[in-house]
């Protein structure tokens, strides 16, 4: 973790509960990227170091992608998620393997080449993409890339207000700097003053669950033990805002975070980037050093006698650990499996103290918000569903890119005036909505508004707001069978019914083929997503079956056999 400051108001939480794993988690990462070997040559002798057992190493690096994998001279990392999937079919990961000479999850016999695959690198707008190191490359081509037949290619994000007063985009268009509104409230109001204006908006949880922010920070009882956490780990495979904003705009989302932490009337923050961010990592810290060095953060912020340490820590792989209780057992140091609830984190969270998780672009609504007022926030969006929102449209698009829109929008002319629907030369199929768990909706039945409860009414989901569109090329029942590989692969094992059943419908489709299962296999699928999307842990196993329903029915009778 990186801090500016002197005092570390985290580590200090740590020590008072007596936790020493607080670091273990960047130990591990700094053992792996030395090492090809896999975590049991290195994991127990980092654990030692730390006056932890060994099983309190292997943990955590069998579970995180970027631990487990071991790292050859040259590392490189490949997205398989969704959108770099409809973009090629998936065909550029064998191209890739045989570029580089080594197999997905393998290291090369002399340690020269390592090949990981990931799920989403935030390049959705131009996949297939890669990270050649820390060095990104996209596009059809991407395996010349690697290859070194062509340039790298590194476009950035294209982002657009079609709003007209943009909220989260405000610094990107230059509406709005940073910073203009933390100085002012910090010397001049209350945390209540910005509670009630946060309650007033009718803010919602950006990152999928859309739980009334001010509730959230109200239920962490103003406890001076209070942690607030900037959840920028939620890589929903198909959004790429949360890189956006953390690369475009850092400083939007600390101010976003202090003032969430004056609000909960605590002194002490952090930053999860993903670990697929490395640039949006280190602009986050570059922010971070900048704003101790301006007066924001500290002691004695700005004169008013606030005291403010934010720290910066980096994920190490997993889609699953983006869920926050999840990701407080990542941040101390444990496997990011999901917990149960209750205690919810608010009460006790990260070691035990309350926490508020806030996603980053919930964040960066807040000063906005503070600024102009909870009422004026209040009147854009739907009447019930406030507000404005991040949407990104996938590289099977015409124009793709993120958009800040006003929630109500229907989604049919985001996809048409926005994104100017299809990519030439294709025809639009279904397009995902929400993320790989969101749903999927056919093209002929996108005249839906943008919110979370009409999406709901059409099995789907707001989630990130990601739109990933498929177009003809891509086969239903690859659609599918990529759906519960995704499942498959990123449960967190924590609850049998995830666990076991993502797996087995996985070992279903590839056994059925598209004509579906018959007979004793339609009965098993269909237990099977009725007890997954029942008794699961967390939302993650309960909204596979969800998504699953979800496609078969956008497909309609060309995955008929599949209709459980």
């Amino acid at each position: 973790m990186d801090t500016a400051d002197g005092f570390d108001a985290f580590r200090a939480l740590a020590d008072r509960r007596g936790r020493p794993g607080v670091r273990l988690i960047e130990s591990l990462a700094d053992a792996a990227a030395a090492s090809p070997a896999g975590p049991q040559a290195w994991a127990p002798a980092v654990a030692a170091r730390r006056g932890l057992p060994a099983a309190a190493g292997l943990g955590p690096a069998t579970f995180y992608a970027d631990l487990a994998t071991g790292h050859g001279r040259r590392h490189v990392r490949v997205c398989t998620a969704a959108a770099c999937f409809a973009a090629r079919l998936g065909d550029h990961l064998p191209e890739v393997e045989q570029v580089l000479g080594a197999t997905a999850g393998t290291t090369g016999a002399d340690g020269g080449v390592s090949l990981q695959t990931v799920r989403c690198l935030g390049y959705c707008y131009a996949g297939p993409a890669c990270l050649d190191g820390d060095a990104p490359c996209t596009g059809p081509d991407v395996a010349d890339q690697l290859a070194g037949r062509a340039r790298p290619h590194d476009p950035p994000i294209p982002a657009a207000d079609a709003t007209g007063d943009p909220v989260v985009l405000a610094g990107i268009t230059g509406a709005c700097g940073p910073w203009q509104v933390w100085p002012e409230t910090v010397a001049t109001r209350t945390p209540e003053q910005v509670r009630a204006e946060v309650a007033a908006s009718g803010l919602r949880g950006r990152g999928g669950a859309g739980f009334p922010v001010a509730a959230k920070w109200a239920a962490a009882g103003r406890s001076p033990d209070t942690v607030v956490i900037a959840n920028g780990d939620e890589g929903d495979p198909g959004s790429y805002a949360d890189r956006l904003l953390m690369e475009a705009d850092p400083a939007r989302v600390l101010e976003g975070l202090a003032l969430a932490c004056f609000a909960c009337q605590t002194h002490q923050g952090v930053v999860l980037v993903r670990s697929e961010y490395p640039r949006a990592l280190e602009r986050m810290r570059t922010a971070l050093r900048d704003a101790y060095a301006d007066g924001h953060l500290g002691r004695d912020v700005h004169g008013g006698g606030t005291e403010l340490d934010i720290r910066i820590a980096e994920g190490a792989g997993s889609y699953v650990a983006g869920e926050e209780t999840a990701l407080i057992a990542g941040l101390e140091g444990g496997r990011g499996c999901a917990r149960s609830r209750p205690p919810y984190p608010t009460r006790k969270g990260l070691w035990d103290a309350p926490t508020v998780v806030n996603n980053v672009e919930t964040l960066a609504a807040v000063p906005w918000i503070v600024r102009r007022g909870g009422p004026a926030y209040a009147r854009r969006g739907s009447s019930e569903e406030t507000g404005t929102k991040l949407v990104c449209l996938s590289e099977r698009f015409a124009r793709p890119g993120c958009y800040e829109v006003e929630l109500g929008m229907p989604v049919l002319r985001i996809v048409t005036e926005l994104g100017g629907g299809p990519k030439e030369g294709t025809e639009l199929d279904v397009v995902q909505v929400g993320g790989p768990l969101g749903g999927f909706l056919a093209a002929d039945r996108l005249d839906v508004p943008l919110t979370e409860a009409a999406l709901a009414s059409r099995g789907a989901a707001l989630g990130h707001a990601g739109l990933v569109a498929f177009d003809r090329r891509a086969q239903p029942e690859e659609v599918l069978r990529h759906v519960w590989e995704f499942a498959a692969a990123e449960s967190c094992g924590a609850c049998s019914p995830c666990r076991v059943g993502s797996r087995r419908g996985l070992e279903i489709m590839r056994a059925a083929g598209s004509g579906g299962p018959d007979g004793d296999g339609a009965a098993e699928y269909a237990r099977l997503l009725r007890v997954m999307g029942e008794a699961s842990l967390c939302a993650f196993g309960r909204r596979v079956p969800a998504a699953v329903r979800s496609l078969v029915r956008a497909y309609g009778d060309r995955l008929a056999g599949w209709d459980r």
